[in-house]
């Protein structure tokens, strides 16, 4: 889908939908009074059933004097509570209709609307991800296609050119097509999105964008000494990797030679849970545990392609966690590649095993800061349900910086504490610590793990268990945090 920015009029735009927005009571916004008047007033005849609400939609076609074929009325709901939930909301009922419609071209007259204290950037930025969002699709593995493709093929967000406008619509598609990727990696099933799918997705954007990438093995982790790494992929007959991508975009800049910001994604493609074995309803979903390697190799799909002034390093521990004859079981001990030692007391609390390695291994990149992203535990959805990611850092700036980063991409966080007073329920009798800490503030708890790994780091956590896939009826990867990873990559680097 092709997006552009130009000056247009609504009552003139020669376009398949024009896209117009009535707040409640039928208050019309500026664009939409200037089509009731040219159309004397059968727009606002029209409106007499919509009345404004929130996500209500009305198409009309063939209005007098209006040179669109369509009209799009959307409810934009009360006009002193129109904030950003409303805007996104009035962007994505706009949307679900427009993925109908057999137009070919639509105006977007909904960009212009004051929203709260927000630039005009920022509406553009999200009115393309909104669009996106609605009109992704995952049919892949599906026999026949029982749905046609939208035909719609070009949006116009009508307002005046500049280069900070051009800069937003620019990004923003470069952060859905990202986004898509995570989203499509996440939903495809576990015999297919495998550790070395995912090791040639990586190959794969190397070769599109001229990226640096490296895939470690088996033999490689092994010398290393990554021991809590391997514990995990012992009992699975899919070989586990170690994926390393490299987007050097500041190399020729005034930033050349920069620290790189390293994005640490959890790969599990399966999760069983090991010998600790999960309850078999809804296990389906552990295919999504791989949510966190999808959003780094998203996140640097999406900033490659808008080829952003900035460095990032990807490291994707992948493997699964299945059970079996040589899997690791409760009570073992293993040594780490920073030479801590763990002893396992459950399997399932697998992920941050393979994270604390990947950590590990990024501090020879010398990074400015390390986020690594995770689905890590359900007590995380307990505490947040699915609206927050949780996060969690041993630096408070660090942690502002993504907070403020989150609020811009609308990809919302909660920070939650990281205090030395959880470390006391990792105490082990028999290695240095171990990889539970009991059910009493589980997140934080897994967060306190990851902390012991990262003390010569400035780090940041993001617990994304409740924000990277939906359950139920509408189940699928939302691509979550793909958007809050790019905006804080940018801001990091001085573009807001």
């Amino acid at each position: 889908m092709e997006f552009s920015i130009r000056a247009l009029s609504p009552e003139t735009a020669k376009t398949g939908c024009v896209v117009l927005g009535v707040y409640s009571d039928r208050q019309l916004t500026a664009p939409a009074r200037r089509v009731d008047q040219k159309s004397k007033g059968a727009l606002g005849q029209a409106l007499a059933d919509l009345a404004g609400k929130l996500g209500a939609t009305l198409l009309l076609r063939g209005l007098p004097n209006v040179a669109a074929e369509r009209v799009l009325v959307v409810g934009l709901g009360p006009r002193e509570e129109f904030a950003e939930p409303a805007y996104r909301e009035a962007l994505r009922a706009a949307a679900n209709v427009l993925r109908e419609l057999a137009a070919k071209e639509a105006a977007l007259f909904l960009v212009d609307l004051k929203v709260g204290s927000r630039p005009l950037h920022w509406n553009v930025r999200h009115a393309v991800l909104g669009v996106r969002d609605a009109f992704y699709r995952f049919d892949e593995m599906k026999s026949q296609k029982k749905n046609a493709a939208p035909a719609l093929e070009r949006i116009t967000l009508p307002l005046s050119r500049s280069a900070a406008l051009d800069e937003a619509c620019d990004e923003a598609q470069a952060t859905a097509d990202g986004t898509d990727l995570a989203r499509t990696l996440g939903n495809l099933p576990s015999n297919v999105c495998t550790p070395a799918y995912l090791a040639e997705q990586a190959k794969k954007l190397a070769r599109q964008f001229k990226l640096q990438v490296e895939v470690l093995e088996r033999a490689d982790m092994e010398k290393l000494g990554m021991g809590s790494f391997m514990a995990v992929a012992r009992a699975s007959h899919e070989p586990p990797k170690l994926i390393v991508l490299r987007y050097n975009g500041a190399a020729k800049g005034a930033k050349r030679g920069a620290p790189p910001v390293a994005l640490v994604g959890k790969g599990i493609t399966f999760d069983t849970g090991g010998i600790s074995l999960k309850p078999a309803g809804e296990m389906d979903e552990m295919k999504f545990d791989m949510s966190g390697a999808g959003s780094v190799l998203g996140a640097i799909r999406a900033l490659a392609g808008m080829k952003a002034a900035v460095n990032v390093v990807g490291v994707i521990p992948t493997c699964e966690n299945m059970p079996g004859g040589h899997a690791t079981k409760p009570g073992d001990i293993v040594t780490t590649l920073s030479g801590q030692t763990v002893e396992i007391l459950n399997t399932d609390a697998e992920g941050r095993l393979i994270l604390c390695d990947a950590i590990t291994y990024a501090e020879r990149f010398k990074p400015d800061v390390v986020l690594d992203i995770a689905t890590l535990t359900g007590a995380c959805v307990v505490a947040l349900g699915h609206v927050a990611t949780g996060l969690f850092a041993n630096d408070q700036k660090l942690a502002d910086e993504v907070r403020a980063a989150a609020d811009d991409a609308w990809d919302r966080v909660w920070q939650l504490p990281l205090w030395e007073d959880y470390q006391d329920q990792l105490r082990s009798n028999f290695a240095d610590f171990a990889n539970i800490g009991g059910r009493p503030g589980g997140a934080i708890t897994a967060a306190s793990f990851l902390a012991r790994f990262t003390r010569k780091l400035r780090w940041a956590h993001l617990d994304v268990a409740g924000t990277a896939w939906r359950s139920g009826r509408e189940k699928g990867s939302t691509g979550r945090p793909v958007p809050l990873l790019v905006r804080f990559v940018l801001r990091h680097s001085g573009r807001k």
